[in-house]
């Protein structure tokens, strides 16, 4: 309540006083702080382990970005092989290799 009491004043006294160019900045300063300090309530990173579990979730995230791009180029990685193997066998049953196994 202390920042909301301090936003108040600021107002009254700027309409008091014709708002100067120092009471405004205060005025958007103090505003900002109390809706940064909603938006971390309302998120629940209020407490003292908020920065701790944020450096948590971006680890996570980092692992999980990794192990995508691990997957990704393992998949691509066995769809060239693939993709070779069946050039392989057409260039073999094209110069007659299955007379070979018959």
């Amino acid at each position: 309540m202390e920042r909301e009491d301090m936003l108040a004043r600021l107002i009254a006294q700027s309409a008091d006083t014709g708002g100067d160019l120092i009471t405004l900045r205060a005025i958007v300063e103090e505003a900002s702080e109390i809706g940064a300090a909603r938006v971390l309530t309302r998120m629940g990173l209020d407490d003292a382990t908020a920065q701790h579990d944020l450096s948590e979730l971006r680890e996570l995230l980092r692992a999980w970005r990794d192990a995508k791009a691990s997957a990704w180029k393992a998949a691509m990685n066995w769809i060239v092989r693939g993709l070779l193997a069946l050039l392989l066998l057409g260039i073999a049953v094209r110069l007659g290799a299955t007379d070979l196994l018959k």
